[in-house]
């Protein structure tokens, strides 16, 4: 099983941590299954970018990003050549190192 180490952040997680999740599930249902209430203003489903990560290592063992997804990360904040967002990003067999940017481009921040 993988584990993802949370870089601290200091809303979602100040300590940072590691979780396991099994492979084929999204960051993002790993994340929200562990306690880290990561933003997805749009359920998971592929069409805002609140779910935004920074995969810092492993980033090749994830699948491949589609081209939806490639176009919302253009407007995702703080963008950068491993940024994923996380309800895309289906972990496979490696472990990965993921960092939350510090803002999202949600002005409304929905309770979940």
């Amino acid at each position: 099983m993988p584990v993802i180490k949370i870089l601290p952040h200091h809303e979602y997680c100040p300590q940072g941590a590691e979780i396991s999740a099994p492979s084929g599930t999204s960051i993002c249902e790993a994340l929200l299954d562990n306690g880290i209430a990561i933003e997805h203003a749009c359920d998971m489903s592929c069409a805002c970018t609140t779910c935004h990560v920074v995969v810092r290592e492993g980033y090749q063992s994830l699948n491949a990003a589609q081209e939806e997804e490639e176009d919302l990360l253009d407007r995702a904040w703080g963008l950068e050549p491993q940024s994923r967002l996380s309800c895309q990003a289906i972990l496979a067999q490696r472990d990965v190192v993921i960092e939350i940017p510090k803002y999202t481009i949600n002005h409304a921040r929905e309770n979940h």
